[in-house]
């Protein structure tokens, strides 16, 4: 192509021929749209305000939060139910925004090896979940999920907690210094799998 070939101005030509401008145009064009979709949600109570009757996880859920996240069980299990009617009848509630304020990072997820676990809570005794977390085919004989029988003799970081309760709160969850002292001694002495089965029967309770 000629000098005075060459296109001029943003025309379709100069844009789809030249990588450095369309990166720039991309990169503006989704810098935008993602502005104008996300920050508004910043000023919405539904997305802002916890939903009437959720705490922040005690010391021990919140350990058993961290297993969770730890060995890697949002890998398999969503915790984000969808507003379908498919998945209200199975799961119960749809999730909403307000639930997982205190949650940072929230496990939505949309990979589902396993069921979704976001209103498990309450659902199981603390009795089946250790038998399923020891071996799940005691209870759910097709299951394909692996064992996690470590946890139980594998004993809970309780020193950590106040540094990781103290962080939250920076962040918003409305811990007490009470609370906050009191975190070690509260998980003290426990197992990850105790810890775990903690939290898992907080989850979805504040909303069912």
């Amino acid at each position: 192509m000629s000098q005075q070939d060459k296109p001029t101005g943003f025309t379709h030509e100069r844009i789809e021929t030249s990588n450095f401008l369309m990166i720039v145009l991309i990169v503006l064009v989704v810098s935008v749209g993602g502005l104008v979709e996300i920050v508004p949600l910043f000023f919405q109570k539904s997305t802002t305000q916890p939903v009437e009757g959720l705490k922040p996880y005690t010391a021990l859920q919140l350990a058993g939060r961290d297993v969770y996240v730890k060995e890697g069980c949002y890998n398999c299990h969503s915790q984000m139910i969808r507003p379908f009617q498919a998945e209200t009848l199975r799961y119960g509630h749809y999730s909403v925004a307000g639930e997982f304020v205190y949650d940072r990072p929230f496990q939505w997820g949309s990979k589902r090896t396993g069921p979704d676990l976001a209103r498990v809570g309450g659902r199981y005794s603390d009795e089946w979940h250790r038998i399923h977390l020891n071996n799940p085919r005691d209870v759910v004989p097709e299951s394909n999920m692996p064992a996690y029988s470590w946890l139980e003799k594998k004993p809970v970081d309780a020193a950590g907690l106040p540094a990781r309760m103290k962080a939250l709160r920076t962040l918003g969850a409305p811990y007490s210094d009470e609370e906050i002292t009191a975190s070690s001694e509260a998980a003290k002495g426990k197992t990850e799998m105790d810890a775990l089965i903690a939290y898992l029967q907080v989850l979805g309770t504040a909303l069912k």
